[in-house]
């Protein structure tokens, strides 16, 4: 009696550990770069090269007004932006500014989320109504806020015994806050709406029946089902809040200590005609930017947008 031999099928070679790729494995894999490139080249061309550029200008002195003194001075720069206390000055301001401004869009933005979800009577009109603010150009709002503020004027500021409150620092800075939160309280609104779309009824009449009150559904089961959408509002908002401009610029022009990091970069860059100076400031917001992004994918873990299970981009 003969056995039959069946030869187990030939497994793939490895390479480094990894299975080898077919060839029409390999054959996509060409098409996919090939098919990208071109959104590669542009993202270079309009955002790579800005960059690398502005990093290179900031490594010169160089003032557009003795263009013949221009050189490369390393890091001068740089250690001429650190150790000046206008640096400091507004980065406390721009910090101040985005941390509050940051925490009442959150409070109010939820509260109009919870209104616009809920609501059953004329919800598309009121959901209209309320993103009105966000559609109205920044500068256009801000000038509305600087006309109110101003004495003798503005409606806002007749409410005022005396005073004219924009000439003053912390006045004008709560001016600052309250135009951003009218602004983008509805931004962070929509962002919100969405994440409360994903709790489950089933889930919150559960509780209801297991005797939990409104508080200890919205604490309870509302906030950590919310939880990725609340961390992509923030982001963004933050991101956005730290780059803050076009309200200082209009309400004040960075008088009495008001000015932002956006700002002073503004006045040096363009107004001084500093390509040096203005453009290290340019490149320390952009770092600043990264580690606030890096800061919460890394804190927030696997509820951060961008992030795996594991916690880690």
């Amino acid at each position: 009696m003969s056995e039959t031999v069946t030869e187990a099928p030939a497994k793939p070679a490895k390479t480094n550990g990894k299975p080898a790729l077919s060839e029409g494995k390999k054959a996509e894999r060409r098409l996919a770069l090939l098919l990208c490139a071109p959104a590669v080249l542009v993202i270079l061309a309009v955002a790579a090269w800005p960059i690398i550029y502005s990093i290179w200008l900031s490594l010169q002195r160089y003032d557009m007004r003795f263009p013949e003194e221009r050189q490369f001075i390393g890091f001068d720069n740089y250690v001429a932006v650190l150790s000046n206390s206008y640096w400091w000055t507004a980065f406390g301001t721009t910090m101040f500014l985005t941390v509050v401004s940051v925490l009442i869009e959150l409070v109010l933005g939820m509260a109009l989320a919870l209104i616009m979800h809920r609501t059953l009577l004329a919800r598309g009109t009121i959901r209209t109504v309320s993103l009105i603010p966000y559609g109205i150009v920044t500068v256009a709002a801000a000038f509305s806020w600087y006309y109110a503020w101003t004495p003798d004027v503005g409606y806002l500021a007749n409410l005022l015994a005396e005073g004219a409150p924009l000439t003053e620092q912390w006045p004008s800075l709560f001016i600052i806050i309250l135009a951003e939160v009218w602004k983008t309280t509805p931004f962070m609104a929509l962002l919100l709406m969405a994440g409360l779309a994903l709790v489950p009824d089933d889930l919150l009449k559960a509780a209801a029946m297991d005797g939990a009150n409104a508080w200890q559904r919205f604490v309870k089961v509302m906030v950590p089902v919310m939880k990725p959408a609340i961390l992509v509002a923030l982001l963004f908002r933050t991101l956005d809040a730290f780059r803050i401009f076009d309200n200082i610029f209009v309400l004040t022009g960075g008088q009495n200590d008001t000015s932002s990091v956006s700002m002073i970069t503004y006045n040096n860059l363009i107004q001084g005609l500093n390509l040096g100076i203005g453009s290290t400031m340019s490149v320390l917001i952009f770092i600043a930017v990264a580690l606030i992004a890096l800061i919460f994918i890394k804190v927030f873990g696997t509820a951060a947008p961008g992030s795996d299970q594991g916690g880690k981009r």
